[in-house]
């Protein structure tokens, strides 16, 4: 069984920063032993135990354990000129990431229920660069397909609670919502919404705001899907699952919520906690970095539901994060094809709306954290991008850590070496994305992936093959 080590005076451990060295077998791609220092050569007694063939010492850069991005839209089948399980999975491996985790949406057929997700297996058979999980999708009529598709391994379902945006994937309401959480009561999939909701009410756009409006001015996209669509989603999804546990002897199924955007729904996440609800929220990238100020007159690269808010939102974001209201952060890499972006027209209205970012995620965190008083620590982002999100898919018994036992998935990140973001440099399928230009201070040298190197920026970047899996063993955590 070949043996391998890798150490530094750098690798991010249980919570803390520590010298270490990582022993992992290529055959079973799993940690085998973890030293709390750092060896000084492969001729250490402790390596010679383990016939150690290879050590490598890469100080002064830090080894973080592979990111889990949970919120991923790979669109393939039925919409791979928008991305694909290659494409996308290879961007994600530029950036550390190790596992991501399938959207039932925007692929043809969405994944909701287990013929349709056959269907999308077969078309991921040889083109995984790293791990990749499913979610299954809430829709009108699939109550019955639910438990079916946990058994055949997604780690959850999510739904929308308004248009979707696409036709084959339509929203849901407050009595499916409740049905589909009894239905759930007893299985550990997690529940997960979208949380925007257009009650109709005085303070929505439509009432509100000029009717005239320059559909090229951010502003104007901004007016139309309020913080209320946010806060509205969120109490009714509270309200319903408060009477899903009353119905079910406290039980409940976990309930997350995707992007979270608004910092009006902040005070709702911390109350539920406070009242002990099983219920977490994530947010991205982006509402992380840009702000509405910021993004000028037909930049529809920028465009995203929930949208981009001001400056001041941003700042709460990040304070509901470090505070444990929000749980985790994730790229929601929702790509198109650069003609539904419509950069020509500029029209934000009717572009399609998601931010291209997957394999960005770490640079950015790190860049933009550093901005922050205090500064974001490579602890903090290892807990929001690993350690919960692998919790978040049910995964925390083999991913998101560096543990003895758990995959050998390390991310190899020089902390201090700058890159620029370029267009026709990402590696997802459409090179279009809302940081062009950014420079970004922290650079992935290379990932790997249960033992094995899935990129490596000296020798070309993406691995030649692909050495991903598709995750379905039954969900247990």
């Amino acid at each position: 069984m070949p043996i391998k080590a890798i150490g530094s005076q750098r690798c991010i451990i249980d919570s803390r920063e520590t010298a270490a060295t990582l022993l992992y077998s290529t055959d079973s791609g799993k940690i085998i032993e973890i030293y709390n220092e750092l060896v000084p050569s492969v001729d250490d007694p402790r390596l010679k135990l383990f016939d150690v063939e290879d050590f490598e010492d890469v100080t002064p850069k830090v080894i973080l354990p592979g990111l889990v991005d949970s919120h991923v839209h790979l669109n393939e089948p039925g919409r791979t000129d928008w991305e694909g399980f290659a494409t996308g999975t290879r961007a994600a491996s530029s950036g550390g990431v190790t596992t991501v985790v399938d959207m039932p949406l925007n692929a043809i057929p969405p994944t909701i229920n287990v013929a349709n997700f056959n269907t999308k297996l077969k078309a991921a058979e040889g083109q995984l660069w790293c791990d990749v999980g499913f979610w299954g999708g809430l829709v009108p009529g699939n109550l019955k397909d639910l438990i079916p598709l946990v058994k055949a391994g997604v780690r959850g379902f999510k739904g929308f609670l308004m248009d979707s945006g696409v036709p084959e994937f339509p929203p849901i309401d407050k009595c499916y919502i409740e049905n589909a959480m009894s239905e759930l009561s007893n299985s550990k999939a997690m529940v997960m919404f979208h949380a925007e909701l257009d009650t109709g009410s005085q303070e929505t756009s439509h009432d509100n705001h000029h009717q005239e409006t320059d559909s090229c001015q951010y502003d104007s996209f901004l007016a139309s899907r309020p913080d209320r669509f946010e806060f509205d989603a969120i109490s009714l999804i509270i309200d319903c699952l408060k009477k899903s546990m009353a119905a079910n002897s406290g039980k409940g199924p976990s309930v997350h919520i995707v992007h979270l955007a608004s910092m009006e729904a902040i005070p709702l996440m911390r109350q539920a906690h406070k009242d002990g609800l099983p219920i977490t929220a994530e947010t991205c990238f982006h509402y992380l970095s840009l702000a509405a100020e910021k993004i000028g007159k037909g930049a529809t690269f920028c465009k995203c539901c929930p949208p981009i808010r001001n400056e001041k939102n941003r700042l709460a974001l990040w304070e509901g994060l470090r505070d444990g209201s929000i749980t985790s952060v994730v790229s929601d890499h929702s790509p198109c094809t650069p003609e539904l972006k419509q950069l020509e027209k500029g029209d934000f209205m009717s572009a399609w709306g998601g931010i291209s970012s997957v394999g960005l995620g770490l640079p950015l965190l790190h860049t933009v954290g550093s901005t922050l008083n205090p500064s974001v620590s490579l602890m903090e982002i290892v807990k929001w991008c690993c350690e919960n999100t692998a919790e978040q898919v049910g995964l925390q018994h083999r991913k998101g850590h560096l543990r003895i036992g758990y995959d050998a998935d390390f991310v190899i990140f020089d902390p201090n070496a700058k890159q620029r973001v370029t267009n026709p440099t990402v590696y997802f399928k459409n090179k279009l994305t809302a940081y062009n230009g950014q420079e970004l201070i922290g650079i992935v040298q290379r990932t790997i992936l249960r033992g094995l190197t899935i990129f490596d920026v000296s020798h070309g970047g993406p691995s030649k093959s692909p050495l991903g899996k598709p995750i379905l063993e039954p969900r247990e955590h």
